[in-house]
């Protein structure tokens, strides 16, 4: 299972039926869990540790030191968790600050050339497609979609079941359930197909959908459109969780062009 091109630093953990190809390199203090397939030319750097069940394909480079000039080169980590397919040329780097971490949860797809900066928490069942840039400290929450080539700004936070259309630049925080796109990203609707899929249930899509409106649509301020959606949405979690993302955001929030209300909330 280990291919003797292979080089493996004796101080390297390797779990059980694990695959490593040719002229891969695996360097001192990395944990590959069980079950894991290494394909040939991948470099897995220090610090580094890999969940059950991941595939690594040729040429990707996780746990380098982050591209950033004032590390020092102190210890600090990259952990990835179960079920990962990590594509060809993908690049993850570790914490840039003592002791900081890159987090990479479980189920992700990460598509060719997509790179993942230092100090990332991505989620679970995220698909960051083709040569994506995540900028570092930037939060990725479960199942969001990140579409090919878009380029994400450091500190920022995308939304669950959120979605980025391709090429676009992202420089404010994306909330949940919305899809944007552009250069710079804006709203354009609710990611109404990926809520389906999701299962969500009908009368939540509803809620959603008003929430979204009442936001992004209406041309009233964001504190104002919050108030209504508290008044008039009662017991939702996921319009809770959207309440509380914007109410979070310290970058501010993709928005779309500026619409002028009428006022007449029952027309959203």
């Amino acid at each position: 299972m280990i291919h003797k091109a292979a080089i493996i630093h004796p101080k390297a953990e390797i779990g059980k039926n694990v695959s490593i190809g040719p002229y891969s390199v695996i360097e001192e203090d990395v944990v590959i869990n069980d079950d894991v397939k290494i394909d040939s030319n991948v470099v897995i750097k220090k610090w580094t540790t890999i969940g059950q069940d991941c595939v690594v394909y040729s040429g990707a480079v996780l746990g380098n030191i982050a591209q950033d000039k004032k590390f020092q080169g102190e210890r600090s980590y990259l952990t990835i968790g179960k079920n990962n397919i990590i594509r060809e040329y993908v690049t993850m780097h570790r914490g840039n600050n003592a002791e900081g971490t890159t987090m990479v949860g479980d189920g992700n797809f990460f598509m060719v050339g997509a790179h993942v900066a230092h100090n990332c928490e991505i989620g679970n069942e995220v698909v960051v497609s083709n040569f994506a840039s995540i900028a570092g400290h930037v939060i990725v929450e479960d199942k969001s979609f990140i579409s090919g080539s878009v380029v994400v700004h450091q500190f920022v936070r995308i939304g669950t079941l959120s979605m980025i259309g391709g090429n676009s630049k992202v420089v404010q925080d994306v909330p949940p359930y919305i899809l944007v796109d552009g250069h710079p990203a804006r709203t354009y609707s609710l990611n109404s197909v990926g809520l389906l899929r999701a299962g969500i249930s009908e009368d939540s899509r509803k809620k959603l959908k008003r929430a979204y409106r009442l936001i992004f649509r209406s041309g009233i301020s964001i504190s104002k459109a919050l108030r209504k959606i508290e008044e008039d949405i009662k017991n939702d979690n996921y319009v809770n969780h959207l309440i509380q993302f914007v109410q979070n955001s310290e970058r501010g929030i993709c928005r779309g062009q500026e619409i002028q209300g009428n006022g007449n909330f029952d027309d959203l």
